[in-house]
């Protein structure tokens, strides 16, 4: 690995630095909806990353900015300092980004006309609808949810939740999962098929919290119930039984991006908890000088440095020899940084004491965001078992 960034790279980083300043903090204080609407001040600020070009950057080939994804890392970083306003300013914002992938990958032309391209535009939002209360969602042969086909159509009934995005009234297409054939052998038993949010059948049921946390300046995450739910056989994505092979490209790119991001919250998190440290004083000294908070401090920044190598290591591998040679990796940045994080975070909320805890500074939210994502994607458990289960494959084989 070369550690430098490129040319082009820096390129993007200096401008992004500025479009952060100039737009994106100043949008926080009123970036905020009390119903599902996206904040009012998000369409200037899309325009805004528009005309400096800082648009769709997370996509490479022709339909993004064409960056690799060692590239794309340090900017998503940047983004992750902001993770409700900038991601979203920029049309990087998950569940976007990961559909968008597909679309651009296994979508048909009449697919990507339709709905890949206002998506690009930033016009639209979508969902991913895989998660379901009654199975272990993380494992996806699990899905209970039926895509049945009957003549020219599909028919699809079953229900999801804690589908991201898909209570804001912009989000008009969903990626649905689910099984097509429950008699087939276990990794092609699931299709995905695109069903547009006005089909008869389909009810966006609730919003559920995060910690509390209604997330409704992107969409919430919602409950959806399908009912005898009728969409043409030419929505389906990719092949029948191909669902599971489309879930795993889209995780890939997935969950190194929710990485990236991750280290920009912690760059964060750990410059208020040192401003904090050297404004408060208690028992006489500023907290700065407390060996705790030095201790704090100092781990913030190893572990922030450690996972930093991790995610650009899993990306350039991402390059270099692709998604499925950069499995173990990216496992292991879905382990460690969100957990690495989480505590960094934690640190910076005890930092601040009880204004910690509140509306006035961003880490309580960040908190949540962190700690959800130690279940997106999987839980931590799950990652630790295929990756332990892929480390001993190495020593039963006697490799």
């Amino acid at each position: 690995m070369d550690f430098e960034y490129d040319a082009k790279t820096e390129d993007y980083r200096k401008r992004l630095l500025a479009f952060m300043d100039e737009y994106v903090y100043p949008a926080e204080a009123s970036f905020h909806t009390d119903g599902w609407e996206p904040p009012a001040i998000l369409a200037s600020l899309k325009e805004a990353a528009k005309e400096a070009g800082l648009w769709n950057l997370f996509l490479p080939g022709e339909h993004g900015a064409g960056l690799t994804n060692l590239q794309y890392a340090p900017l998503a970083e940047i983004t992750g300092r902001s993770p409700a306003v900038a991601p979203a300013a920029l049309n990087c914002a998950a569940p976007d980004t990961g559909n968008m992938e597909v679309l651009a990958e296994f979508g048909t032309p009449e697919q990507q006309e339709r709905w890949l391209k206002p998506l690009l535009a930033g016009e639209i939002r979508s969902a991913f609808a895989m998660t379901e209360p009654q199975v272990a969602s993380s494992d996806a042969t699990n899905i209970g949810t039926r895509i049945e086909r009957d003549g020219d159509d599909y028919v699809i009934n079953g229900r999801k939740f804690y589908i991201t995005g898909a209570m804001n009234p912009n989000c008009r297409i969903f990626i649905v999962m689910g099984k097509t054939d429950p008699d087939a052998a276990r990794h092609v038993q699931q299709s995905q098929i695109l069903v547009p949010r006005d089909t008869p059948g389909l009810t966006v049921k609730r919003g559920m919290t995060v910690m509390g946390y209604t997330d409704g300046d992107h969409g919430g995450h919602a409950e959806l119930i399908f009912e005898n739910v009728r969409v043409p056989a030419a929505n389906l994505i990719g092949v029948e039984g191909g669902g599971f092979a489309i879930s795993q490209a889209r995780l890939g790119p997935g969950r190194i991006h929710h990485c990236m991001r991750l280290i920009g919250m912690a760059e964060r998190a750990l410059e208020l908890m040192c401003t904090r440290a050297l404004a408060r004083t208690t028992f006489g000294k500023t907290l700065a000088e407390q060996g705790v908070i030095q201790d704090w401090i100092a781990e913030s920044r190893v572990r922030i440095e450690q996972a930093r190598l991790l995610v650009l290591k899993a990306a350039w591998l991402m390059d270099t020899v692709g998604n499925r040679g950069a499995h173990t990796e990216i496992q292991a940045i879905k382990i460690v940084v969100p957990s690495a994080v989480e505590w960094i975070l934690d640190k910076a909320i005890q930092t601040h004491g009880a204004a910690g805890l509140s509306q006035d500074t961003p880490l309580a939210g960040l908190w949540a965001s962190a700690r959800m994502l130690r279940l997106a994607d999987g839980p931590d458990e799950v990652h630790k078992r295929s990756l332990a289960h892929r480390e001993l494959k190495r020593y039963r084989s006697g490799s």
